[in-house]
């Protein structure tokens, strides 16, 4: 069993963590399943990768449907929790090429527990139809309902083939040089004119209780926080570090992380930013970063 653990941890935190945008939440259903999976017969592991994935969706399913009141009654806006995955170390815990992108994990959150479920085995981690059926416990036909239904909801064309989405490195440190000249024409040239905004403080940070949208209003929403906290100044330090796969920005304080900050670009334009804040969501990142 010490085996499997060793050979499926990673495999299985990733599919928790994708069905349940909390790394704590999945942690724990990863050592749940290996803590049940010693009272099981060795004879029904014959296939231990299929049996341990059904074992964290059912459990991870279970987790999504108890947390989808405290999502209902969360001060503003919800977002996952970062995912630290640098790249200048062996990844133990995650497996990044079955990993969607911060963006997707956002959207996934206008899924059923079921829906979502589907999305992540069949698109992130590309079990084909007959092995899904089983892991979910529905028909071949029902789970391609699911993933069609799920895709719609998602604004994502039937027939499209998910791809990494991400704005790298380059974007980062283009908006961070805007931002840092102080013009409102320079920020507003990165943005789509229907960017969105998102940022979660969870009641215990500040952050905009809706979305932002627009190119104007968004600008205006980052030069304010910039104004505030200045950048590359004393007291807010910006860092680019590998999150969720993609390049991200964290803001540091003498206190600690102030923000994780992840972009979204498509074409020549930056469509989605997102501003996590609230320190339940960042506090499982402060013994893995190291500037």
């Amino acid at each position: 069993m010490e085996n499997h653990y060793i050979q499926y941890k990673a495999l299985l935190f990733t599919l928790a963590y994708q069905l349940t945008g909390s790394v704590s939440d999945a942690e724990d259903a990863v050592q749940d399943v290996f803590l049940k999976v010693h009272e099981i017969d060795p004879e029904r592991l014959a296939n231990p990768k299929a049996y341990l994935c059904k074992m964290v969706t059912n459990r991870c399913l279970d987790l999504l449907r108890s947390a989808r009141r405290r999502r209902e009654q969360y001060f503003g806006e919800w977002l996952p929790e970062p995912l630290l995955t640098p790249e200048d170390q062996a990844l133990e815990g995650v497996v990044t090429n079955e990993l969607l992108s911060y963006a997707m994990l956002v959207l996934l959150e206008r899924l059923t527990p079921a829906e979502r479920a589907v999305f992540v085995l069949r698109e992130a981690l590309a079990f084909d139809y007959s092995d899904l059926a089983g892991l979910i416990g529905k028909s071949e036909v029902h789970c391609r309902k699911l993933l069609s239904r799920a895709k719609g909801k998602m604004g994502i064309a039937p027939e499209t083939k998910i791809q990494p989405e991400a704005a790298g490195e380059e974007w980062v440190r283009k908006l961070l040089g805007a931002l840092h000249q102080g013009k409102i024409e320079a920020v507003v040239s990165m943005l789509a004119k229907d960017i969105v905004l998102i940022s979660d403080g969870g009641g215990k940070k500040s952050a905009a209780v809706h979305p932002i949208r627009s190119s104007g209003f968004v600008a205006r929403f980052l030069l304010g926080i910039a104004g505030k906290a200045p950048l590359y100044e004393e007291g807010a330090i910006p860092e680019l570090v590998k999150i969720n796969g993609q390049t991200g920005l964290i803001i540091r304080s003498a206190a600690g992380i102030e923000v994780v900050a992840l972009l979204h670009a498509e074409g020549e334009w930056i469509r989605n930013i997102y501003l996590i804040r609230n320190p339940d969501k960042l506090a499982h990142l402060t013994g893995l970063y190291h500037s």
